[in-house]
């Protein structure tokens, strides 16, 4: 069976392994069957998409909303390389998946407007399935309502001409969407438990997705939430591609 590609785009190395066994986890795989590229470390030049069963994006303190001429030149080669990943999977019809930062990124090369209106801060979050995300073979495997982990400055604010919104939150109104038959995109982190969300959070007290004198009442209350239900997205993920 063919393997999967996570790219990650951490620059906090703290947080790259726990990111990579998070995914790993929740796609129920091993090891051996998810190779893992650093993208903020070496750049994507050969994308060998048929290479891998899927691919799944993790995400990044980056944002897309930076203005160019103020992003650093491995944020400015990241979106690129991903930009280009995803043009490729859609001219495919490749199972591809992209999470929290990448949502952006998908956003911007479609067409998408991406903005700063509907953030949110780290919590658990109710996320409502829409009609169409009923029907979904992805997420449909989910209960139409259900807690997910969130932590983001920017979202989408208005999708790609052909995307189809697939999820929302009350503050967030686009959490999941899919371009074409396969591509995805997922504003809340699906891979991650509470458990591994307080630790992300020691990582990125001084980020702004929280006052950093609240992380201790903020790890209180992401200890505290129940998260399981966003992981199935992650195994069902590869159902779909191994069949």
């Amino acid at each position: 069976m063919r393997p999967y590609l996570f790219l990650s785009a951490r620059p906090e190395v703290e947080a790259v392994g726990p990111e990579y066994e998070s995914v790993r986890r929740a796609m129920g795989v091993d090891a051996s069957r998810l190779e893992h590229v650093r993208l903020d470390v070496e750049p994507l030049d050969d994308l060998r998409l048929d290479g891998f069963a899927g691919v799944v994006v993790g995400g990044s303190p980056f944002n897309v909303t930076t203005p160019d001429a103020h992003k650093h030149p491995v944020q400015r080669r990241v979106e690129a390389d991903l930009a280009r990943l995803a043009e490729a999977a859609l001219d495919r019809d490749h199972p591809l998946l992209f999470t929290c930062y990448g949502i952006g990124v998908l956003t911007r090369v479609l067409g998408g407007h991406v903005g700063t209106l509907h953030g949110e801060q780290a919590a658990a979050v109710e996320i409502t399935l829409t009609a169409e995300g009923l029907a979904d073979p992805l997420v449909g495997v989910l209960p139409e309502r259900f807690d997910a982990l969130v932590g983001h400055k920017e979202a989408t604010e208005r999708l790609p001409a052909d995307a189809v919104r697939l999820a929302s939150s009350a503050a967030c109104p686009v959490q999941v969407y899919r371009v074409g038959g396969r591509v995805y995109a997922t504003q809340f982190h699906p891979e991650v438990s509470a458990g591994d969300f307080v630790a992300r959070a020691q990582v990125y007290r001084h980020h702004g997705y929280f006052p950093a004198s609240e992380l201790r009442a903020v790890s209180e209350r992401l200890a505290a939430a129940s998260v399981a239900e966003p992981q199935r997205m992650l195994c069902r993920f590869v159902e779909l591609a191994d069949a």
